[in-house]
Formats: structure tokens, sequence, C-alpha cells
């Protein structure tokens, strides 16, 4: 007797992280360090990306023209693990996770002022 074996096989994109810091002007003032050591480079201090390091590096004022996705997730991604040859991975840089995520609320900071999420109370220490 004959069987017959299907497999299947089910990609599931990974779950979307939310961001653990939260949107605050602590988070963005400690984004903004990380940011002028480690990005500022290609991105410019104003991240609009007119330095010329990088010639296609993103304007990061311009949630448009982001290609890795603008959610929280997707930005810390792209800092972490890289997007291409003219971004490359974080992640043996800045090395603590929560520091990428101030970053990330740095950035979203840059954008115009509709489009950034709701300001958070500062945490208390």
């Amino acid at each position: 007797m004959r069987f017959l074996l299907l497999l299947a096989i089910v990609v599931v994109p990974a779950a979307s992280a939310a961001n653990p810091v939260p949107y605050s002007k602590k988070s963005i003032g400690q984004g903004r360090n990380v940011y002028i050591r480690h990005c500022a480079g290609c991105h410019g201090n104003d991240g609009k990306a007119t330095v010329d390091v990088v010639a296609d590096a993103t304007d990061l004022t311009n949630p448009k023209a982001y290609t890795g996705g603008t959610s929280d997730d997707e930005i810390f991604r792209s800092i972490r693990d890289g997007r291409n040859a003219s971004m490359p991975a974080f992640a043996s840089q800045i090395r603590s996770e929560t520091d990428i995520w101030h970053v990330v609320n740095f950035i979203r900071s840059l954008w115009p002022e509709a489009q950034r999420p709701a300001l958070q109370p500062d945490p208390k220490d």
C-alpha cells in the first residue's frame, strides 16, 4: 500500500514588537545622544541625509522615503540588523536594545508633527 505524504510549509511573519520605551522627552534626548555618535555621520545631525558620506542615505525627516517600513519595530530592525550595503547593522556598535529603542524615538521626533506619536510623560526613575 502506498501512502502519499503531503508537507505544507506555512510561513508566518514574525509578530511586530512593540516599543517598550515610552515616546518621551527623556527618551528622545537619550536617543539623540546615541544618534549623534552612530548615525549622524551618514544621516546628518538633523536627519536630512544631506552629508556627502553615503549617496543614498535615507532622509529620516521624511517617512515616505523609508524603504524598510515606518513602524517602531521596522525602524528598530533596520538599525539593529541593517538594510543593505549602505545601511549596515549597528547591533555590535549599539549593544543595548534599549538604546536602539531610544534612537527609534528620536527618529520619530524628526517626522512632521502630525505624524509623530503622542508625547508620553517621562517615566520616573
